[in-house]
């Protein structure tokens, strides 16, 4: 599975990789270089994260399933 995303979605995410760099490393990127350092993240991080992501929303609603009759049962 890849991760796409929207260019202007992508276009902001290039620009907080850029701050973050200036900021807490004193380092400029240019679009190139914030482009290669995003699809790094995104191939390296972002399945993690959405596994991740899945599995909560999966317990989330088998804790409202399991409550289910306590949420909507009548005397």
């Amino acid at each position: 599975m890849t991760l796409t995303f929207e260019d202007d979605r992508k276009a902001g995410m290039r620009r907080a990789l850029q701050a973050h760099f200036r900021t807490e490393l004193d380092e400029d990127l240019s679009d190139f270089q914030a482009d290669s350092v995003l699809e790094v993240v995104l191939k390296a991080v972002a399945p993690e994260i959405y596994n991740r992501a899945v599995q909560d929303v999966r317990a989330h609603l088998q804790a409202k399933l399991d409550d289910l009759d306590g949420e909507v049962y009548l005397d």
